[in-house]
């Protein structure tokens, strides 16, 4: 079984997001999500770490992090599929044949990082010819 991680950017994204929703009335305090989920970006931050175990998430950091999650596209998938003709990784999406496949019993940390490791790459047609379709313009 493989550790359930976060990445950094994630929580920072998750923590924006939290800010959007539920801005500081005062521009000094924070809202309960925000604060829980600061805490770990925080030590992953002071560590000059990239990657958080799951495990560090207290529960309302991590119902947080799921909150923001539940509002992202599932699945990178453009609709043009290179592994149905055989190619080890699609062209369309970037992700492996076996990514594709496995993709609906994925959990969300798995998921994600998929979704970082092919945004890293951008060699992936949803990232250049077909971004539209991806829903870049």
């Amino acid at each position: 079984m493989t550790r359930q991680q976060i990445h950094v950017t994630d929580l920072e994204a998750a923590i924006n997001w939290w800010r959007e929703r539920r801005p500081s009335p005062d521009n000094i305090s924070a809202a309960p999500e925000v604060r829980a989920l600061a805490e770990p970006y925080a030590l992953l931050a002071v560590s000059r770490a990239t990657l958080l175990d799951v495990t560090m998430l207290k529960p309302l950091a991590l119902d947080a992090w799921l909150a923001w999650y539940a509002t992202l596209p599932d699945s990178p998938c453009i609709a043009i599929c290179s592994t149905a003709q055989g190619d080890p990784v699609c062209k369309g999406c970037g992700r492996s044949f076996e990514e594709v496949q496995h993709w609906p019993a994925l959990d969300p940390f798995e998921k994600r990082a998929v979704w970082h490791r092919i945004t890293l790459e951008g060699t992936a047609w949803r990232f250049n010819r077909y971004a539209e379709r991806g829903g870049r313009s």
